[in-house]
C-alpha cells in the first residue's frame, strides 16, 4: 500500500498550488470525487482482514480530513485574493463631487398658504384645522344656513352615503366648521385663521369642485370694525410686498356674511406687466369668504367674483 505521508504531502501541494478557484475545484474531484484517489483508497478497505481495516480505515479518514481543511483553507485564500482584485480594479474616488440632482419645488397653493399662515402668524392668529368630511350640524345648522338654502341641494354639496340613523355626512363645503368646534373648544378671547380645503359640486372655467380657503375669526371685547379693516390691509400690503398698495373697501353681496364689504386693490400697483388678473381692479378677499384663487394660484380672492 501506498504510504499516507507521501500521499498527503502530494495532495496538499496541489491544493496549494492551484491558483485559481476554477483549479482547486478541479484538485477537490480529483482527490475527494467519485473516482478521487482518497474515495479509491477508502474503497479498498473492503479488501482488508478487520483488524487491518480499522486501523487503515483511522489513517484514510485522518487524511481526508487533512484535504478537506486544506481544500477550505484554500478557498478563503482564493477568495479573498479576488476579493482585492476586484476592489483594486473597480476603486471609485469617493473625493469627487456627488451627481447634480434636480430640486423640489413646494406647490404653489401650498406656498401661498404658508406665506398667508405667516402673515397673520406675526399678528397674533393661531391656526385652527378640522375634518374634511363633516356633520350638517357643524358645516350648516350651527353657521344658521336654513334647510331650504341651496348650499343644502346635492347639485352644490357633495354628500356621502346615509348613515344608520339616516344622517349623512358631507365633504365640507367652507372652511367656517371650525370656527364653531373652536367656539365649542375654547372661551374668548379667540383669535384664528383656518386654512384647508372645500369642496363644491361644481365645475368651470372659473370654478373646481376642490378649493382652498383661508378665513379668520376674531372673537374679543374690545374687537371693532377698524380692527378687521386694519388686519385686511396689513395682510394685502405684506403678501402682496408693497408697503403703500392701494386698498378699498365697498359694499358687496355675500348671502353668508353678516357685514359683507369686499376689498380691492389696483393692478396699477404693480404695473402693467405684474397684475396676476387681467381686469382694472380685483378682489382680494372678503371678510367672510376668502380663498386661494385656483385661477391666480398666488391671489387670496373670492371665490364667488375672482375675474380668473
Amino acid at each position: 500500500m501506498d504510504s499516507l505521508d507521501h500521499i498527503r504531502d502530494e495532495i496538499l501541494h496541489l491544493v496549494k498550488a492551484a491558483t485559481s478557484r476554477d483549479a482547486l475545484e478541479q484538485v477537490r474531484v480529483a482527490i475527494l470525487g467519485k473516482k478521487g484517489r482518497v474515495t479509491a483508497l477508502l474503497k479498498g478497505l473492503a479488501s482488508l482482514d478487520p483488524d487491518a481495516r480499522r486501523e487503515r480505515g483511522a489513517a484514510l479518514n485522518l487524511l481526508k480530513d487533512d484535504v478537506e481543511a486544506a481544500i477550505g483553507h484554500a478557498t478563503r485564500r482564493l477568495e479573498n485574493e479576488a476579493l482585492e482584485e476586484q476592489l483594486a480594479r473597480e476603486r471609485i474616488d469617493v473625493t469627487l463631487p456627488v451627481r447634480a440632482e434636480p430640486e423640489g419645488r413646494i406647490h404653489p397653493l401650498s406656498q401661498t398658504i404658508n406665506e398667508v399662515v405667516a402673515i397673520f402668524g406675526e399678528m397674533g392668529f393661531a391656526v385652527a384645522e378640522g375634518p374634511d368630511i363633516e356633520d350638517d350640524f357643524h358645516n350648516f345648522t350651527a353657521l344658521n344656513i336654513p334647510p331650504e338654502h341651496p348650499a343644502r341641494q346635492e347639485q352644490d354639496t357633495f354628500y356621502l352615503p346615509e348613515r344608520s340613523d339616516g344622517s349623512r355626512q358631507v365633504l365640507r363645503t367652507h372652511t367656517s366648521p371650525v370656527q364653531v368646534r373652536t367656539m365649542k373648544a375654547q372661551k374668548p378671547p379667540i383669535r384664528i385663521i383656518v386654512p384647508g380645503r372645500t369642496f363644491r359640486s361644481d365645475h368651470d372655467a372659473t370654478h373646481s369642485p376642490m378649493f382652498h380657503q383661508v378665513e379668520g375669526l376674531v372673537i374679543d371685547k374690545s374687537t371693532h370694525m377698524g380692527h378687521l379693516k386694519g388686519c385686511l390691509i396689513e395682510f394685502c400690503r405684506a403678501f402682496f410686498d408693497i408697503d403703500d398698495l392701494p386698498v378699498r373697501f365697498r359694499p358687496s353681496y355675500f348671502p353668508s356674511a353678516s357685514i359683507p364689504p369686499s376689498i380691492r386693490a389696483s393692478p396699477s400697483a404693480w404695473g402693467s406687466s405684474a397684475s396676476p388678473c387681467s381686469n382694472t381692479a380685483f378682489p382680494i378677499c372678503a371678510p367672510s369668504t376668502r380663498a386661494i384663487c385656483a385661477g391666480c394660484a398666488t391671489t387670496a380672492s373670492c371665490r364667488s367674483t375672482c375675474p380668473r
